[in-house]
């Protein structure tokens, strides 16, 4: 975690992890598979951090949307884990587990049935993991403003040019999408999903 804090993902190597423990490669195996491993358990360690809310059946949608909140937090405080995150299928380290059973729990409480809960916390977490991992890529430079202006520039010029009759919405929504409004969109989609878990959850 020193390393990934001070020179980011990429050097988190199996020899360089050695290198700082003043010992040889071969020995981390001993204790890891791999670097795919050794990554998971960077993501467990971060998310470690998250406080896990005791459910509040009056109050459980503002406790999953401040789950969320916090899980995106911890994994954009650190360069590389939102992507780490992203690439593990099914996460199954200790603290991954707290979290998804801490997810559950939420859901549960506000009345969803054990699989509506399970798809329900399936797409939050999707979605916590997609928004990290842009917010990430502007965080850690990971992401080139020079291409992503260029490339932006070359839309507006195409969009523009596109007949206005065939796509009278679409030709007005940039000024949606920018780096000022992210933080607007986490929270319109988080306030628009719990909503309709809401619904759901009444009619069961």
């Amino acid at each position: 975690m020193e390393i990934l804090a001070k020179e980011g993902f990429d050097a988190v190597t199996m020899r360089r992890v050695a290198q700082e423990l003043e010992t040889g490669p071969a020995s981390l195996y001993a204790h890891v598979a791999n670097k795919d491993e050794l990554a998971e358990l960077m993501l467990d360690a971060v998310l470690a951090d998250v406080p896990l809310p005791e459910p509040d059946p009056a109050r459980w949608d503002e406790q999953v949307k401040d789950l969320v909140r916090a899980q995106i937090r911890v994994m954009v405080a650190h360069p590389g884990i939102a992507r780490v995150a992203w690439d593990v299928a099914v996460p199954v380290t200790p603290s991954s587990l707290r979290q998804g059973e801490a997810m559950l729990a939420l859901l549960r409480a506000g009345g969803l049935e054990l699989k509506q809960a399970t798809f329900a916390g399936d797409a939050l977490s999707l979605y916590a993991k997609a928004y990290a991992y842009e917010a990430s890529g502007w965080t850690w430079g990971e992401i080139d403003p020079a291409e992503v202006t260029a490339r932006g520039e070359q839309m507006v010029a195409y969009m523009r040019s596109l007949p206005p009759e065939s796509f009278p919405n679409m030709l007005r929504i940039g000024e949606f999408f920018s780096a000022e409004t992210a933080a607007e969109r986490l929270e319109f989609a988080l306030d628009t999903y719990l909503a309709g878990l809401k619904v759901l959850a009444a009619r069961n």
